[in-house]
């Protein structure tokens, strides 16, 4: 007779009963934009989305990496740097950063097998928004990308705080389940919701001069790029396009 293989459950079963403890330490420990940051400059980076090419400065010259081991050289692709530089300087965050904290995007990977790409973040109008965004602890990164049930609070807060949720075709349903104000058992008391409107949740950084700074910074740099005739590989009709779709006035 066979002797029958060690049995184990999926990974998300064998955690589902513990959904609420991960709850917990997500209501804690994430960082949040603060809702008038949003307001002045939704996106930061329209010039570019996951996977896009890397170019210099000058958008002149496509940034490459040569493998030592191989020699074999290749182009190099926005991976999560622009996303996670926009969050930053839109948290306010102090100098030296502060290890061990992740970029999640809130609207992204809906796939837990990550076999297939995320569209959202392929899109400039989505990747650097800032209400797609919240800074958790590395740790905790697996779960926002796995479990659907920290996905759905995590949009549900962002819709609630930024009153925003993403009109990207690939997740039209789920969007529209957000907007029907749908709470989930598990969502944090100390969040936004319909019934707790204007409530800020813990973490939630406070818009300071700073942050002003910043987008105006953003916004002068954004002027400067468009008005640039000798950016070659630059993304002008994109860019205005994305702008367009925010309601972005750069004056």
């Amino acid at each position: 007779m066979m002797e029958a293989g060690f049995h184990i459950p999926d990974g998300n079963e064998a955690l589902r009963d513990d959904i609420p403890a991960v709850v917990e330490l997500i209501e804690r420990t994430a960082r949040w934009v603060n809702p008038e940051a949003f307001r002045r400059l939704p996106i930061w980076a329209p010039h570019t989305a996951r996977g896009r090419a890397l170019y210099d400065a000058a958008w002149s010259r496509r940034y490459t990496n040569t493998r030592k081991a191989t020699k074999i050289t290749a182009d190099k692709f926005e991976g999560n740097v622009a996303a996670l530089n926009a969050l930053v300087a839109a948290l306010g965050v102090a100098s030296p950063k502060s290890k061990n904290w992740t970029v999640c995007h809130i609207w992204g990977y809906d796939d837990p097998s990550f076999a297939q790409q995320s569209s959202v973040v392929q899109d400039p109008r989505f990747f650097s928004c800032v209400a797609n965004m919240v800074w958790l602890p590395t740790p905790l990164k697996g779960f926002t990308d796995t479990l659907p049930e920290i996905k759905a609070i995590l949009r549900i807060c962002s819709f609630h705080l930024y009153g925003w949720a993403c009109e990207h075709d690939s997740v039209a349903a789920q969007a529209e389940q957000v907007r029907s104000g749908w709470t989930p058992p598990d969502y944090p008391k100390s969040w936004p919701s319909a019934e707790r409107s204007g409530v800020l949740p813990p973490g939630t950084a406070p818009f300071t001069s700073r942050i002003e700074r910043e987008i105006a910074k953003r916004k002068s740099k954004l002027r400067s790029d468009l008005a640039n005739a000798d950016f070659l590989h630059y993304p002008k009709a994109e860019v205005e396009s994305v702008l367009k779709f925010w309601k972005i006035d750069l004056g």
